[in-house]
C-alpha cells in the first residue's frame, strides 16, 4: 500500500520518482496522492497495473472521468466546491466575479466548474488571471498582475491557489489596497485547511480580514470529537479536513480488503510484457506487475458504505461521495466564525446539513439564507460587488440623432456630443440619483438625415461596440433577447391614426339610433305582443272582436300603440294585463333609449371613419404608414403578415399629415400605425385625425444595457425613484405638454343602438308572453273537456271524432264568454268608483239598461246554438 504526500510541492519530481519506484514491488492499493497533478501521472500507472487509487486531497474534477476508472476520491470534487461559490455569488446578488487561479491541472479544471456553475445563475467570470505555478511564480510578475485586476470592473475576487501563493496575494493585496471597502475575496478550501492546522500570526490574519472562505463539512459527532482530543493531546499539528478523510480512507480500504478475503479473493499478480525497459534505466518497469483482482477490490471499495470521523462514506453512481456540503466562514479578528453551510442537497442555510437530510431537499431562494459578514474595511454592509473600471475610459452610450419628434431626443445645436429632450433627462435624472459617478459620452447614432434604425442600436450594445444605447428605444422581445432593459419609463403601445369626417344627419336621421337589426326584432315584437293578446282578449274583449278585418288592424297595431299612450285599460283577462304590463316596461327602455340617441345625433358633432382598428385595417388592401426606423415595420410584417406592398416609411410629422390627407386613392395612406407616445403628440397639434380601436400591443421605452450589466439594475431602481416622487411627470409636462386638441384623441364609436343592449328585455317579453299563452291553452282545453260528455268522446273514432274535438276547440276559442253578471257588477263598481257627478251616473245606467235587453235575446240565440256573430 503506498501514500504520496505531495500537496505544498506538487511538482517535485522527486516524488513522482519515489511513487513510481516504490510501484516496482507488489502493490493491491495506493492511498494518495494529495496533489491532483500527480493524480493525473499516477492514475495511468494504476489504470495498467489495475491497483486502486485512492486520493483524500485531490480535488481535480476532471478525475472523476472514465478515463482513470481505478480512481477513486475520498473527498469531495471541486465541482461542488464551485457550486458553492457560484450560490454564494447569486444569493448576494452579484453578476461578475474576477478568477486568480493557479495556471495547472488543479487550477485549470477548478475554474472551468466556476465557469460552468456560474453560467447555470447567469453570472459570468469577467476575468481571469492565471498564476504560474511555483516553478515559474514571479513576485513582480504577480504585482503586475494584481495592479491589472484591480483596474477591472468586478470587485469580486475568488481565490483558488496553494497555501503559498495565496497568502503572498493576500500579501499585495493589502499593499495595494485592495483589502478595503467595495472588495470580496472568496477563498477556496486551501485557506480553510491552512487555518485549521496551523495557527498564523497576527500580521498575516490581518491581511486576510473579511475574507469568505469554504471548508469541507464534516459531521460533529463523540467519534471525531474524541478521536481529535486524542490527537491534539498527542501534540501533533491541528487535524484539517483532508485529515480526517485521509483517516477514513485507510480504514475504507481496509474494510475493502477484509470483504475481498471474505469473498476468496487471493492477491495475486502477473507481469505485462508492454512494462519493460532496455539499457540501464532505474526504474525497471519490468518490475511492475498487474494486480490480477484489483477490479474486486475496487468493487468492494465502491462499494464500502461505513461511518467514519468525517461522516457517512457511501459513493454515488458516478463515484462521488454522498451528501456533499461545505461550512462558509469569515475571518474576523485574530480567528474566523462560521456564517452558514451550503449542501448540494438544499444550498445555502444556517442550519447544520445533517438537520437539513431529514426533511425534503428545499432549494426555493426564499430559504437560502447565511448570517451577517464583515467584509473587507470592516464593514458589515454588503459591497455592491463591481465598478466602473479605473483605466480613463468613459461608456460610450448611443443616442438616436432623430429628424422628427425631436421633443424626445435631439442633439444640441453646435454640439454634436450634447443631447436634449425628454428621454435625455430621464436618464441624467436617473444617473444623478445613483450612489457612484457614472464617466460617460454620448455616441450620436445616425446620419441626421432620416430616423436611425433602434434595432442597429440595440445590435451595437450587443456587439459591444455601445456600452449602452439611451432614447425612445421600445422594449420589444426581439430585442430584449440580445441585451437588457431598465425599467420602463414611459408607456406605450401601437395604435392606429385616421382622418375622420363630419357624419351628416340627413332626411333618413331619425332610423341611425338603431341598428337594421333591432329595427327588425323591435318590429316583429310588435307584431308578437300584439297577437298574443288578441289570443287572451278575443272571447272576452269586445274591442278584440268583430270582422276579420277589423282584428287585423287590431293586431297590426295594438303593440305599436303603446308607444304614445302607456295604459293596458282596454285589456281584461288578467294574462292580458300581466303581458302588457312586461311589454309597457320594454317599451318604456326602448322609447327612452331611442329618444336619447336621436337627440345626441341631432345635436352632438359626430365622428366617422369607416376604419375601427388594426383588423378592419388588416383585412383591407389600403396603404399603411409606419415611422422611419419604428418597430412598427416589424410587427405588421412578420407579425400581422401584412404585405410589405402596403407598408409606407414615412420620416415626420409633416409628412403623416400630408399621406392621411391625401388618402389611398390619392397615392397616399389609409391609416397610420405608430407608438402612442408619437402618436400623442402628433394629435396635440393636427386636430383632423383620431385614433380608432384598441393599442394592440402593450410596451415601454428603456435604456439598453449589455447582458447582465449591474448598471441596468441600478438605472432600474433610479427610475422608480423618479416615478415614485414626481420628478418623471414633471419632466414629461415641460416637454410633452399636450395643446387642447390632445383631448380629443379618443377612440371614434358609433353612437347607434344595437340589438345585444335589449336582449335581456326582449327575453323577458318572449318568456312572459309564451308563459301566458301557455296558461290560457290549458284553460281552453279543461274547458272542452268538461264541455263534452265522456261518453260521446269515448264513442267517437277516427277522424271524425278527433275533427269535433279541433272544430269544438276553435269554437270555444272564437265564442264569446258569458260575462254579464260578473263583467256588469265589475262595470258598475269600477265606474261608480271614477264617476261622481250625478249626470255621469244617469248615462250608466241607461248603457246599463240598454245593455240588459240586448244580453236576453244572445243568451237564447247561445242556448239553440246559434253564434251570435
Amino acid at each position: 500500500m503506498l501514500c504520496v504526500s505531495s500537496r505544498l510541492k506538487p511538482y517535485n519530481v522527486l516524488v513522482l520518482m519515489a511513487a513510481l519506484q516504490f510501484m516496482e514491488t507488489d502493490t493491491i492499493a495506493i492511498i494518495g496522492p494529495q496533489s491532483s497533478v500527480v493524480a493525473h501521472i499516477i492514475s495511468h500507472v494504476a489504470n495498467e497495473l489495475q491497483v486502486p487509487l485512492l486520493s483524500f486531497a485531490a480535488t481535480d474534477p476532471t478525475l472523476d472521468s472514465l478515463q482513470f476508472p481505478f480512481f477513486v476520491r475520498t473527498t469531495h470534487s471541486d465541482a461542488y466546491q464551485m457550486a458553492a461559490v457560484a450560490e454564494m455569488v447569486d444569493y448576494y446578488n452579484w453578476k461578475q466575479v474576477t478568477a486568480i487561479y493557479i495556471d495547472d491541472d488543479y487550477g485549470r479544471n477548478g475554474l472551468s466548474a466556476l465557469g460552468d456553475k456560474l453560467a447555470e445563475r447567469r453570472c459570468k467570470i469577467s476575468y481571469k488571471v492565471g498564476i504560474p505555478p511555483e516553478s515559474g511564480a514571479n513576485s513582480s510578475d504577480t504585482m503586475d498582475l494584481l495592479v491589472k485586476v484591480a483596474m477591472m470592473e468586478s470587485r469580486v475576487i475568488v481565490l483558488h491557489v496553494y497555501p503559498q501563493k495565496g497568502f503572498e496575494i493576500f500579501s499585495m493585496a493589502n499593499y495595494l489596497g485592495m483589502m478595503g471597502n467595495g472588495y470580496v475575496w472568496i477563498a477556496t478550501d486551501w485557506l480553510s485547511s491552512v487555518l485549521d492546522s496551523t495557527p498564523l500570526d497576527s500580521d498575516t490574519m490581518e491581511k486576510i480580514q473579511g475574507a469568505l472562505v469554504l471548508r469541507q463539512h464534516t459531521a460533529d459527532s463523540d467519534r471525531k470529537k474524541a478521536f481529535v482530543s486524542r490527537w491534539n493531546s498527542g501534540g501533533f499539528p491541528g487535524l484539517n479536513s483532508y485529515g480526517l478523510f485521509a483517516y477514513d480512507s485507510v480504514w475504507l480500504v481496509a474494510q475493502a480488503i477484509d470483504k475481498f478475503f471474505n469473498q476468496g479473493g487471493v492477491i495475486s499478480f502477473s507481469n505485462d510484457s508492454r512494462l519493460s525497459t532496455g539499457g540501464d534505466s532505474n526504474l525497471h518497469l519490468d518490475a511492475m506487475s498487474i494486480f490480477n483482482d484489483g477490479k474486486l477490490l475496487l468493487g468492494n471499495i465502491l462499494q464500502g458504505d461505513v461511518v467514519g470521523l468525517t461522516g457517512r462514506i457511501k459513493f454515488e453512481p458516478d463515484r462521488s461521495l454522498t451528501l456533499p456540503a461545505y461550512d462558509v466562514i469569515n475571518v474576523v479578528g485574530t480567528g474566523f466564525r462560521r456564517v452558514g453551510y451550503w449542501s448540494n442537497y438544499s444550498g445555502l442555510s444556517t442550519v447544520t446539513p445533517e438537520t437539513l437530510y431529514m426533511s425534503p431537499p428545499n432549494r426555493s431562494s426564499a430559504d437560502q439564507q447565511l448570517y451577517s459578514v464583515i467584509w473587507p474595511g470592516e464593514t458589515s454592509v454588503k459591497p455592491r460587488g463591481w465598478v466602473f473600471p479605473n483605466n480613463g475610459k468613459q461608456l460610450r452610450i448611443g443616442v438616436p440623432i432623430r429628424v422628427s419628434f425631436k421633443e424626445f431626443v435631439s442633439p444640441v445645436r453646435g454640439t454634436p456630443d450634447k443631447f436634449q429632450g425628454f428621454c435625455i433627462d430621464v436618464f441624467t435624472a436617473a444617473v444623478n440619483l445613483l450612489q457612484y459617478p457614472v464617466p460617460y459620452q454620448f455616441v450620436p447614432v445616425g446620419d441626421g438625415k432620416k430616423n436611425p434604425s433602434y434595432m442597429d442600436i440595440v445590435n451595437s450594445v450587443y456587439n459591444g461596440v455601445l456600452d449602452a444605447a439611451i432614447g425612445d428605444i421600445a422594449i420589444v422581445t426581439n430585442r430584449t433577447k440580445i441585451v437588457d432593459f431598465s425599467q420602463p419609463y414611459v408607456a406605450s403601445g401601437l395604435v392606429v391614426v385616421v382622418p375622420f369626417r363630419k357624419m351628416n344627419t340627413g332626411a333618413w336621421a331619425f332610423l341611425r339610433p338603431f341598428s337594421p337589426l333591432m329595427w327588425i326584432v323591435t318590429g316583429c315584437f310588435f307584431l308578437a305582443v300584439g297577437i298574443v293578446v288578441w289570443v287572451l282578449e278575443h272571447r272576452i274583449n269586445d274591442e278584440f272582436r268583430g270582422p276579420p278585418k277589423r282584428q287585423m288592424i287590431t293586431v297590426l297595431c295594438y303593440g305599436l300603440e303603446f308607444l304614445f299612450a302607456l295604459t293596458g285599460e282596454n285589456t281584461v283577462s288578467a294574462l292580458g294585463r300581466m303581458v302588457l304590463l312586461i311589454w309597457l316596461f320594454v317599451v318604456l327602455i326602448i322609447n327612452s333609449s331611442y329618444t336619447a340617441s336621436l337627440t345626441s345625433i341631432l345635436t352632438v358633432q359626430q365622428l366617422f371613419s369607416p376604419i375601427k382598428g388594426i383588423e378592419s385595417l388588416k383585412e383591407g388592401n389600403d396603404p399603411i404608414g409606419y415611422q422611419t426606423g419604428s418597430f412598427a415595420e416589424y410587427y405588421l410584417g412578420e407579425e400581422l403578415r401584412i404585405p410589405k406592398s402596403r407598408l409606407i416609411e414615412l420620416g415626420s410629422p409633416e409628412e403623416y399629415a400630408a399621406a392621411l390627407q391625401k388618402g389611398p386613392k390619392n397615392g397616399g395612406v389609409a391609416a397610420i400605425v405608430d407608438e402612442l407616445p408619437y402618436v400623442e403628440l402628433f394629435l396635440a397639434s393636427q386636430c383632423t385625425f383620431r385614433i380608432v380601436g384598441q393599442e394592440f400591443t402593450k410596451s415601454g421605452w428603456g435604456f439598453a444595457f449589455p447582458r447582465d450589466s449591474p448598471l441596468a439594475v441600478d438605472i432600474s431602481t433610479a427610475i422608480l425613484e423618479l416615478s415614485e416622487n414626481g420628478d418623471l411627470q414633471r419632466i414629461h409636462d415641460k416637454w410633452l405638454a399636450g395643446s387642447s386638441c390632445s383631448s380629443e384623441t379618443s377612440e371614434i364609436e358609433s353612437d347607434r343602438l344595437h340589438l345585444k343592449s335589449f336582449i335581456g328585455l326582449f327575453l323577458i317579453c318572449g318568456v312572459a308572453c309564451f308563459v301566458a299563452l301557455v296558461i290560457y291553452f290549458v284553460q281552453v282545453i279543461r274547458k272542452l273537456y268538461r264541455s263534452e260528455p265522456n261518453e260521446a268522446i269515448e264513442s267517437g273514432q277516427g277522424s271524425s271524432s278527433r275533427s269535433r274535438s279541433i272544430h269544438r276547440l276553435l269554437s270555444i276559442m272564437d265564442e264569446k264568454k258569458d260575462t254579464s253578471k260578473k263583467g256588469r257588477g265589475s262595470k258598475r263598481r269600477k265606474l261608480e268608483t271614477s264617476l261622481s257627478d250625478s249626470s255621469r251616473v244617469g248615462e250608466f245606467e241607461k248603457n246599463e239598461r240598454r245593455e240588459v235587453e240586448m244580453e236576453i235575446p244572445r243568451r237564447n240565440m247561445n242556448g239553440n246554438g246559434i253564434n251570435p256573430e
